[in-house]
């Protein structure tokens, strides 16, 4: 009904919805799951604890909705699970599981991501046969095993699509137009967009200075608004500015699929410079709140933490009547986990940070589609009859279905798991969610709401233009976790890495404590930078030489096909 390219994003969506799927297996089979049964239970724990301070508010619908109280001391979150190295009966190392899940959803996600790149380009490597296509279309198209109505009604419309797009085609083929206008307007378009990008940046910047203030005089003091400026606003500019970007594309009079392309491109580079924007937003806010300079000065983590570990050490000889014993043999006084100090977590408040984009960017979609889809519609449908003009065709008329933004708001939002994850396990298993409602919000939405567009045109016949951005994001959102993973110290007090200097150490007191001495040193040895590098320059040698490979069997395979159809043309 709306042609290849609107089917090219649901098929998308549902590539990406099996890809949660295995990520929610594995991180709440091999992560939560064993928490909850065999880690110890809530409150046993100062980590696994509210603090009395927080107890009277930790159930209420407001501090649950911004994923604190009950919810932050829950198996959702990475402070949560304790740093033993085996839980319950089976022994099971939780420290070891969580970070091979966290690292393997990774490889996972750039392996499935390249080999369906690979297998789409074998797919489109022949091109496109466009020999005779009305004929072919006019006098082959038709299913004549077709016994029911509906099935019918579905070959008709998709056979009308089909010949609208290859007018669509054909028309472009045959277009000819004033190059040097259309230079000048192609270049006036991208000016527009390059300060539609530096605007929406400033915007962006503005918004996170102002929060930063807002939380060095405390957010206890200010509005629903003030707390979650830099989230909506950063949602806003996803909603608007794809739209003004489709308002600047009509000048540059591109065919539609390139069209897409270059929409595509623009807000890519708008979503990657919120998300990037927001990654140095989140690295002030700890700054600020827990005074850890993540990038910048170790020393001063050290220092902040010994401050804190002084002070609980304090706190503890006050139970003894306000003195430091130094050879104590004292029985330990019974003290309840919610009443023990403890430390910030900043590995929790990044989760919860990615966790409320999340939750936010879900619920800006879905009241789009009911305001902008069908509100829009019913006012169109049942006011046209009594309106000044005609609504249907004049302004506001039905939406078409906006491919490009629907396409960028599912790459950015899974790079936002693909980050995010490491810091809240729960969030696969929001995103399966989300894409399982939008799925049939946006099929109800497109089949009710919306109308084909005005020019239908074919889609590429593989989704690799989608597959390379997702493949972008995938390794821009992996380096701020391999760069928390190698170079930062883990909180002292939460989480499964606390008491390690580093997060990658549960490696090597697994290779310690459970293999044989001669494994860990041939693992040492295979681990030697002087064996890596040139693996790795192994590798890219061989891709390269793959590649060369692939093009030249490309061309050939091209060239047999045009000698082919001259024999033919010959023959006839």
């Amino acid at each position: 009904h709306f042609g290849s390219s609107v089917a090219s994003y649901f098929i998308f969506l549902r590539w990406m919805y099996g890809i949660n799927m295995i990520l929610f297996g594995l991180t709440f089979g091999l992560v939560m799951v064993p928490e909850a049964l065999m880690g110890k239970p809530y409150g046993s724990l100062p980590r696994k604890t509210v603090p009395r301070a927080e107890e009277a508010t930790a159930m209420n619908f407001a501090t649950l909705w911004d994923f604190s109280g009950f919810a932050q001391y829950s198996v959702l979150f990475y402070g949560y699970y304790n740093n033993q190295r085996t839980i319950g009966w089976l022994k099971f190392r939780m420290p070891l599981s969580y970070f091979l899940v966290g690292v393997g959803t990774i490889g996972y996600s750039f392996m499935i991501v390249i080999r369906t790149m690979a297998k789409n380009a074998n797919d489109d490597g022949g091109g496109d046969d466009t020999s005779f296509n009305f004929s072919w279309k006019m006098f082959t198209s038709w299913d004549y095993l077709i016994g029911n109505p509906e099935t019918a009604d579905n070959k008709f419309a998709s056979i009308t699509t089909s010949f609208k797009e290859a007018i669509v085609e054909e028309q472009e083929s045959r277009k000819e137009e004033n190059i040097h206008l259309t230079r000048f307007l192609r270049v006036l378009a991208n000016f527009l967009a390059l300060c539609t990008l530096a605007g929406s940046g400033y915007l962006i910047f503005f918004v996170v200075r102002r929060s930063q203030k807002f939380a060095l005089e405390g957010l206890e003091n200010y509005g629903w608004w003030e707390r979650n400026e830099v989230n909506m606003v950063m949602s806003l500019l996803g909603m608007f500015c794809p739209t003004l970007f489709d308002v600047i594309s009509s000048l540059e009079n591109y065919h539609p699929r390139i069209a897409l392309r270059w929409q595509l491109g623009r807000i890519f580079a708008l979503f990657l410079g919120n998300l990037y924007t927001f990654i140095i937003a989140l690295m002030d806010e700890i700054n600020l709140k827990a005074r850890y300079l993540l990038p910048f000065t170790i020393f001063n983590m050290y220092l902040e933490e010994k401050i804190v570990k002084y002070n609980m050490t304090i706190w503890e000889a006050s139970l003894y009547n306000g003195t430091i014993p130094e050879n104590s043999t004292a029985p330990p006084i019974q003290v309840d986990p919610a009443d023990v100090p403890r430390g910030p977590c900043w590995e929790t408040m990044v989760g919860q940070e990615f966790v409320r984009l999340t939750v936010s960017d879900t619920m800006t979609t879905y009241i789009t589609i009911l305001i902008g889809d069908f509100l829009r519609a019913v006012f169109v449908r049942f006011f046209n009859y009594c309106w000044c003009w005609d609504l249907e065709y004049g302004f506001p008329s039905y939406s078409e279905f906006d491919i490009s933004g629907n396409v960028l708001g599912l790459i950015f939002n899974q790079g936002m798991i693909w980050m995010g994850s490491f810091y809240a396990p729960c969030l696969p298993a929001i995103n399966v969610f989300r894409l399982h409602t939008s799925m049939y919000l946006q099929c109800w939405a497109v089949m009710c709401c919306n109308v084909p567009q005005e020019r239908v045109f074919k889609a590429s016949r593989s989704n690799n233009f989608y597959m390379a951005m997702l493949l972008f994001i995938l390794f821009l959102s992996t380096l701020p976790a391999v760069y928390t993973i190698v170079s930062i110290p883990p909180s002292f007090d939460c989480g499964p890495f606390s008491g390690k200097t580093r997060m990658f150490e549960v490696i090597s007191e697994t290779l310690e404590h459970d293999f044989p001495s001669w494994f860990g040193k041939v693992f040492g040895y295979a681990s030697n930078p002087g064996l890596i590098l040139p693996f790795i320059l192994l590798m890219v040698l061989s891709i390269y030489y793959l590649n060369a490979t692939s093009k030249s069997y490309k061309e050939a395979n091209l060239e047999l096909k045009k000698k082919l159809q001259s024999v033919r043309n010959r023959e006839l």
